[in-house]
């Protein structure tokens, strides 16, 4: 029977960061790398990727012995434990929007090489990182570990905190494109822009709003094993069921074919119908709400001939949406408008 055989996906430039790590402080990184199952000599292979399991016994070793979580990034060390301090700091919050602004105000306080700082424009926020007194050594490959790292961290907890997936609007980047680019696919499921001003997350701002789902007992649990969060894709979005709806409003005629949804959404199509179906929904069935929804607000507020009206609720023709519309209220459209003008 065949068995799962883990991708190999990450960079080994992380593994050679963490090496260099190890370098700063005057130490081998061999044993670390013997528990992750990397041989010292495939650090210099180059195009070499490493499998998420490697990537998280390596960095679990690395931060233990070198009792630094930050790994050599900045000029002070974060002893063992730093990032459970300050996500203990933000369970307590209401909301994620909350949660966030504490994390990215205390983590000023573990450091000032580097700053993150949280803005709201509109439908979107952002989470920007920002180099204030970088020590000298954070360069290259130790530098794009540091900013991948930290993103990914505060987007891990920011997922955790209110159980969902959090796809990602944008992700800019401020170096260039390193020679694993490609990897970046699976680093961050969304675009990534190198050679940016700053490094940047991009996210819908109504995740903000979403409560917090985890208390002290899941907390301690976690902290027991927490760095699977930097490389844990969430299969609920709970915000999902919402932007599906918003979408097929926006552009009635995206429900004609699942690959452009889904491709709106930043999703496969099989992705879509999947965690539709984690939520308890169907897009048939959105797609139903929607049309419905429209299809009746038309009919009753508007003399516009059945076939525009077909149109702006996302069929292709005339017939369907009167078959469907029968289906939906038991009437066919020109007598709901009749009943719904008499009614008016």
């Amino acid at each position: 029977m065949p068995t799962d055989t883990p991708v190999a996906a990450t960079p080994m430039a992380f593994a050679r960061a963490m090496a260099q790590a190890y370098a700063l402080r005057g130490l081998s990184p061999e044993p670390a790398l013997a528990q992750a199952q990397i041989a010292p000599e495939a650090l210099h292979t180059a195009d070499a990727h490493i499998t998420a399991g490697q990537m998280e016994r390596l960095s679990d070793a690395a931060m233990r012995e070198l009792d630094d979580e930050a790994l050599g990034w900045f000029h002070r060390r974060l002893p063992w434990g730093s990032y459970g301090m300050l996500l203990r700091a933000s369970i307590s919050a209401p909301t994620l929007e909350v949660a966030l602004k504490r994390w990215c105000r205390h983590h000023g306080l573990l450091t000032d090489d580097i700053a993150l700082d949280m803005a709201t424009d509109g439908s979107a926020f952002s989470v920007t990182l920002t180099e204030r007194t970088p020590p000298p050594w954070l360069a290259g490959e130790l530098r794009e570990f540091c900013h991948v790292s930290l993103l990914r961290n505060l987007l891990g907890v920011a997922s955790w905190l209110v159980d969902s997936r959090m796809p990602l609007l944008g992700v800019e980047l401020a170096y260039p494109a390193p020679p694993h680019a490609s990897a970046y696919a699976v680093l961050f499921a969304g675009p990534c822009t190198f050679d940016a001003t700053h490094t940047r997350l991009h996210l819908d701002a109504r995740y903000l709003q979403l409560p917090l789902r985890r208390d002290e007992a899941a907390l301690r649990q976690l902290l027991q094993h927490a760095l699977p969060l930097t490389v844990r894709h969430y299969r609920r979005d709970r915000l999902l069921v919402q932007r599906v709806r918003q979408a097929l409003v926006a552009h009635p005629q995206l429900s004609h074919n699942a690959e452009d949804l889904a491709a709106q959404l930043h999703l496969s199509a099989r992705t879509l119908h999947r965690q539709l179906k984690d939520e308890g929904a169907s897009l048939q069935a959105l797609k139903d709400e929607v049309r419905r929804t429209r299809a009746m607000e038309l009919l009753h507020r508007t003399g516009r001939p059945l076939k525009q009206v077909a149109d702006a609720a996302g069929f292709q023709n005339e017939k369907s949406f009167i078959r469907a519309f029968k289906g939906w209220t038991g009437l066919t459209p020109t007598e709901f408008r009749r009943r719904s003008a008499f009614i008016s």
